[in-house]
């Protein structure tokens, strides 16, 4: 692997896989701003794909469906990102498109991409999962863009107008720090002078993100969402903990593997669902970003037994927090995370991914071997310790089943 700087000032990762035939290239755009208004990313994103001056939409998918080509973009807390892969022979003809759909867009879908937003927001939120999970996230990051959840994208977007998505993607785009990572079967004298010919017109800012390991909450929230056709409630109860840059992550990484992330092995689904019969669905979640994280537990449940599903959470937190976690355990626990780790890690595309992902968070596109050393040197005492400090009892409690069964709440 390699990092060398582009004379636009945007850092490139090169990684060399020999004698594989397709190439991956992504570009990751820090969202170092707020958007003004909840949405405005999302609707700017979809219409990244929809033309440009030089490419109509349907140009634009005849061309890249005849070489093979995937392209698309995505819309994330921290960054916007650009994904090319294509053989390896079409590598330019993908760039002088990539480039193209940066730099050309011409956003003239807006009308048509913010009714179907309208239509698809609203026919994920019919979910009750979905309609939980909303809730609970515009809750544990109120007043931050993190908690821009579908139901406040919907409440601001018919504010939002084409003038807005614009402005704000030629600020991104004019006035971001962009990582720029590529992996496959690569000459590099000649991958440099594609991009740097192709993307000559991206510029990057020294700006990098600012570093919050740790978010808090100021008190206590339960949120109740009565909904009387749900068949089963949904139940999430999540804290503020650290993010990627504290000493605590791979503590906290391998404790949700402990927990709820590993399937049939973990905690929650051996107690909660294999010995009491409580849950359709029980889980753990750990998901952390550039300015903070969060860690839930999960369990979708007959209405009639949330008062013993959250006796279930409360028991599985405080053993965690209480005792030691058993030699077996730790080291499931630990296979399980690298396992994981080195499963999405298998594909050129996945590699590319990692390598800019760690860059633009600035924990420096090598993370990856530090990343499996630090979990490998995981304690009990670690895990012991991360749960006692911030599994607390300031949280938010999202409960959503039929009013009959929320009285009590």
């Amino acid at each position: 692997m390699k990092k060398e700087t582009l004379s636009n000032n945007i850092e490139l990762i090169t990684k060399i896989n020999a004698k594989t035939p397709r190439i991956a290239l992504n570009i990751f755009v820090q969202l170092a701003k707020q958007e003004q208004k909840a949405g405005i990313y999302s609707i700017m994103n979809r219409l990244l794909m929809q033309g440009t001056s030089n490419r109509t939409a349907e140009q634009l998918a005849n061309e890249l469906e005849e070489e093979a080509i995937e392209c698309y973009s995505s819309i994330h807390n921290d960054y916007l990102h650009f994904s090319v892969v294509c053989l390896n022979e079409n590598f330019e003809h993908a760039i002088d498109i990539l480039g193209d759909i940066i730099k050309n867009s011409h956003f003239q879908s807006f009308d048509k991409e913010v009714y179907k937003i309208k239509g698809e927001f609203t026919a994920e939120l019919d979910s009750p999962k979905v309609l939980a999970n909303d809730s609970y996230i515009k809750t544990i990051f109120k007043d931050h863009f993190y908690g821009n959840s579908y139901t406040k994208i919907l409440e601001n977007i018919d504010n939002i107008t084409k003038e807005d998505v614009v402005s704000s993607y030629k600020e991104l785009i004019q006035n971001s720090h962009k990582v720029i990572s590529v992996v496959g079967d690569i000459k590099e004298n000649k991958l440099k002078q594609i991009i740097e010919d192709k993307l000559s017109f991206l510029s990057n800012t020294n700006s990098l993100p600012v570093k919050n390991s740790f978010m808090q909450l100021d008190e206590t929230v339960i949120s109740t969402i009565k909904k009387e056709d749900a068949q089963q409630a949904q139940i999430i109860k999540g804290w503020l903990v650290p993010s990627i840059y504290s000493e605590e992550y791979p503590a906290f990484v391998v404790m949700n593997a402990i927990l709820g992330s590993s399937g049939l092995s973990s905690r929650l689904f051996t107690e909660l669902r294999e010995k009491r019969g409580l849950a359709y669905t029980v889980r753990s979640r750990y998901e952390t970003f550039v300015k903070g994280a969060h860690f839930n537990v999960y369990i979708g449940t007959e209405p009639s037994n949330i008062k013993t599903a959250l006796n279930g959470f409360d028991v599985e937190i405080e053993k965690i927090k209480n005792a030691p976690v058993t030699d077996e355990e730790l080291e499931h626990g630990i296979n399980n995370v690298i396992g994981k780790k080195m499963f999405f890690t298998e594909t050129n595309e996945q590699q590319a991914n990692l390598l800019g992902y760690y860059e633009i968070c600035s924990k420096g596109y090598d993370y990856y071997d530090e990343f499996i050393e630090s979990v490998k040197s995981v304690t009990k005492d670690a895990i012991q310790n991360a749960a006692k400090k911030y599994l607390n009892n300031t949280y938010v409690l999202t409960i959503l089943a039929p009013k009959k069964y929320l009285k009590d709440l």
